[in-house]
């Protein structure tokens, strides 16, 4: 039986990269050659809203082919034998924990499988190309966008994650940059409640100084290994 009984686990864009999906900032500062304030942010969805459209039927068309590798795998096979309470906060936009067998799973930056309407706020499936001549089913307007939280954007569900942050003894950041807040806070906010707090990472991040512990490597060799030790 783990040690642990309220376990909170915030994955980053290092748990897909092996999967084949590119992580959000490369070395030059661009995203898939586009400026991120371009294609990742309200004003630049105002901008140039049909250039967000393709840039993430782009994104969307790309993760299909993706596929779980052995850390989306062992969370979801953690979250199945253990009996505390566990939840996966996750910052990327793909599905793969959903496809791994993952349930208590929060996306706080949205999903790219999903459009959301600026008029009525309804969001919906969506599974093709989208485009600005889109209707809202709900309202009927032509005011859909990718259902993704922008630079400058409040996360989804960050009353249950504080909760979460608030009553768990441990809390685990997968390949995370530690660079994009409110995520790169979370270990701080554990640690006051007295959480262990671990970090599993390609290589220190930037906020690596908050967590207890620190493994780094592969995310498909460390993060089997770590949560196998938890059973």
């Amino acid at each position: 039986m783990s040690q642990f009984q309220n376990i909170v686990v915030l994955t980053g864009a290092g748990i897909s990269a092996e999967s084949g999906i590119p992580t959000f900032r490369a070395s030059d500062g661009l995203w898939e050659n586009h400026h991120v304030e371009d294609v990742a942010t309200p004003e630049g969805f105002a901008a140039n809203p049909q250039l967000v459209h393709q840039f993430y039927n782009a994104r969307r068309e790309a993760a299909k082919s993706a596929q779980p590798n052995p850390a989306h795998i062992a969370l979801a096979d953690f979250e199945t034998a253990f009996s505390g309470n566990y939840l996966l906060v996750t910052q990327n936009v793909d599905t793969l924990h959903e496809r791994a067998g993952s349930k208590s799973l929060i996306h706080m930056h949205g999903q790219l499988e999903q459009m959301k309407c600026t008029k009525c706020e309804a969001n919906w499936a969506f599974d093709g190309d989208s485009s600005i001549d889109d209707k809202c089913p709900h309202c009927n307007k032509q005011t859909t966008r990718p259902d993704i939280v922008w630079f400058g954007e409040m996360p989804y569900q960050m009353e249950n994650i504080w909760a979460a942050l608030d009553n768990c003894d441990l809390f685990v950041a997968i390949g995370t940059s530690g660079s994009v807040y409110p995520a790169a806070g979370f270990a701080q906010i554990a640690a006051r409640k007295g959480a262990q707090c671990v970090e599993l990472n390609l290589e220190p991040s930037n906020v690596a100084g908050d967590f207890t512990d620190g493994h780094y490597g592969l995310a498909s060799d460390i993060v089997p290994r770590f949560f196998s030790k938890l059973l």
